[in-house]
């Protein structure tokens, strides 16, 4: 026979919670440090340089 599973405490969901938003806050906080980084030219961050397709003359 299938038995509840037991409550979780608030303590507990409030704990799990804080922590899924601090690891959310801290990535947000080093794209928004690496994309300042990339915009003023100071970052080692390697990107592709977009290529323009060539045009055909015929």
């Amino acid at each position: 026979m299938a038995v509840p599973k037991k409550k979780t405490s608030k303590s507990k969901r409030d704990k799990r919670r804080a922590t899924w938003r601090h690891k959310a806050a801290v990535e947000a906080q080093k794209a928004i440090s690496l994309g300042k980084s990339i915009l003023s030219g100071r970052s080692n961050f390697v990107y592709p340089a977009i290529e323009e397709e060539e045009t055909e003359e015929s």
